[in-house]
């Protein structure tokens, strides 16, 4: 018999299904959660524990948890919870990301009829002041209006299609969406952020916050949109820099905004609440009985799941693992996670099929070192910690599809691996060993030999390998104030092309890769962080 506990209120569906189950034995309190002191008394008989934000399931708590095998958040944050430690304990905690899907899809719908009709400024005017004042709010059609869409996943993809029933035209920008996902919803896909940002009247945001996505939106690429556009995020406070949009809508050069999500929550003292023609609301976007009522559904069969040793779908942690195959592995599967973040920087991430080629004795099993690549591969494209429990579940959600191959020992190094991966730019390959059974290294790009240990900022630069590109290089570098830490330079022949790796120590600003591609002689260049 399995001991679950419920701190705090979710819906009623998830409680009964939990009641119904004859291996488990349900204590539901939804208050629990004022009294910490209780939970650690009583934590110690439990084998789960089901919370939402206001239970801290801190080391205090998880050292008490002598029988606890498994935390279940109803709901996607998990800021109240020590992963580090609930790992070390192989304890698995689990989450219900998707529940609030259509929720939020709906609120950015509300959302945007509200900015362009500036709703709740008329509603104010007349039912608070008590004055018939038409003229004042002059709204804007969204028919015939191009909408752009940053993010292109479960909410954004389905903003699409329901924007497009509104009779507008739909662009989306995101680098590692398939194309064909786009064009299936009848959507343009983008490949250059700038071209949203200028051609759309309507632009909302549906990435994860990552540090590629935070500040993604700041002033510069307000300048670059159309005078009056509308702007909103639904997603993530960060995405776009609050000061500089409440700069633009003062200056009216967004003509509205809608932001349900804040850099900092409560956000009571925000610079948004005081900038004209802004809706705000407290981070409501999930806030519906129904996603509420998913919620509580998917975080029960979660939590049901990992109790039984069944197949966890959601989890946010993976438990650590000391067997000394693990250790044996480890060198292996730090290997495989770097060229999965290298790979999907450079050219795989709208790959339609990945090909991982292992060479020589890695083990009869292949399923952790290619969880391993996709744990690399995902963990700057989704929103919620990637390990190596949930990485196929997303993977599969993204539509990413691997091919393992063996093959025998190679010529250069008996183990090796490979990632090849084709798209409409063409092949891309990368492929990495381990020296003395515990450094990985880079060995080879697109057919380039290297020994790059892969860690750290660098450039990837395609170049035409006659002198003087590397003064080029340096004389840039050095003016924006970049640091070069090492250099490499894989080539087959004089003069011909060639592969360059650059280590530096910062990143390098937008301005200065813009002058290194205006270099005669380059070809290519990629800032990859490892």
């Amino acid at each position: 018999m399995y001991k679950v506990l419920v701190t705090e209120h979710i819906a009623e569906a998830g409680i009964e299904l939990l009641r119904n189950q004859p291996d488990v034995e349900l204590t539901y309190d939804p208050e629990l959660f004022r009294n910490f002191d209780k939970i650690l008394e009583i934590i110690p008989e439990y084998d789960a524990i089901i919370t939402r934000s206001g239970t801290p399931v801190n080391k205090e708590l998880l050292e008490r948890a002598r029988k606890l095998k498994v935390v279940g958040r109803a709901g996607v944050g998990v800021d109240n919870i020590d992963l580090d430690e609930a790992s070390r304990r192989g304890i698995l905690v689990v989450n219900a990301p998707t529940g609030n899907t259509l929720a939020a899809t709906e609120h950015t719908m509300g959302m945007m009829i509200s900015a362009a009709r500036l709703i709740p400024y008329a509603h104010k005017s007349l039912k608070e002041e008590r004055r018939w004042d038409r003229k004042k709010f002059m709204g804007v059609e969204l028919a015939g209006k191009t909408l752009g869409i940053i993010g292109f996943g479960r909410i954004g993809s389905r903003v699409g299609i329901r924007a497009k029933a509104f009779d507008m035209k739909v662009i989306a920008y995101d680098p590692y969406i398939k194309r064909e996902k786009a064009e299936k919803l009848g959507v343009e896909l983008v490949d250059d952020l700038d071209v949203l940002l200028r051609r759309s009247d309507i632009i909302t945001v549906h990435t994860p916050l990552t540090d590629e996505t935070r500040n993604m939106i700041t002033k510069k690429e307000i300048e670059k949109m159309k005078d009056g556009v509308i702007l909103l995020n639904i997603a993530r406070g960060g995405i776009i820099n609050e000061r500089d949009l409440y700069e633009a809508l003062v200056s009216g050069k967004v003509r509205a905004a809608a932001v349900d999500v804040f850099t900092k929550e409560p956000a009571t003292d925000n610079i948004l609440l005081d900038a004209p023609n802004i809706i705000v609301t407290p981070h409501i976007g999930a806030n519906t009985f129904e996603s509420q009522t998913n919620v509580a559904v998917i975080i029960a069969n979660q939590v049901l799941a990992a109790l039984r040793g069944d197949e966890v779908e959601f989890a946010v942690n993976a438990p650590y693992e000391d067997t000394a195959a693990a250790k044996v592995l480890k060198p292996f599967m730090e290997l495989a996670e770097k060229l999965g973040l290298f790979a999907v920087q450079v050219a795989c991430s709208r790959s339609k099929e990945i090909v991982l080629e292992y060479r020589g004795d890695l083990g009869e099993d292949l399923k952790p070192l290619t969880t391993a690549f996709l744990k690399g591969f995902l963990e700057k494209i989704v929103d919620i910690p990637v390990n190596l429990i949930n990485a196929p579940f997303l993977a599969r959600e993204k539509g990413i599809s691997i091919v393992e191959v063996r093959r025998p020992e190679g010529i250069n190094f008996k183990k090796l691996m490979r990632v090849t991966c084709k798209s409409d730019a063409g092949e891309f390959t990368i492929a990495g060993t381990v020296m003395d059974e515990k450094f990985p290294k880079i060995v080879e790009i697109n057919g380039f030999l290297f020994d790059l240990t892969p860690e750290g900022k660098l450039l990837l630069i395609k170049n035409f390998d006659v002198p003087g590109v590397i003064g080029k290089l340096g004389s840039i570098l050095g003016k924006y104030n970049v640091n070069i830490a090492g250099f490499q330079l894989g080539r087959i022949e004089r003069g011909k092309e060639a592969k360059g790796v650059i280590l530096v120590d910062n990143d390098v600003p937008p301005e200065a890769i813009g002058e290194i591609k205006d270099i005669p002689e380059i070809l290519e260049v990629k800032q990859i962080n490892l």
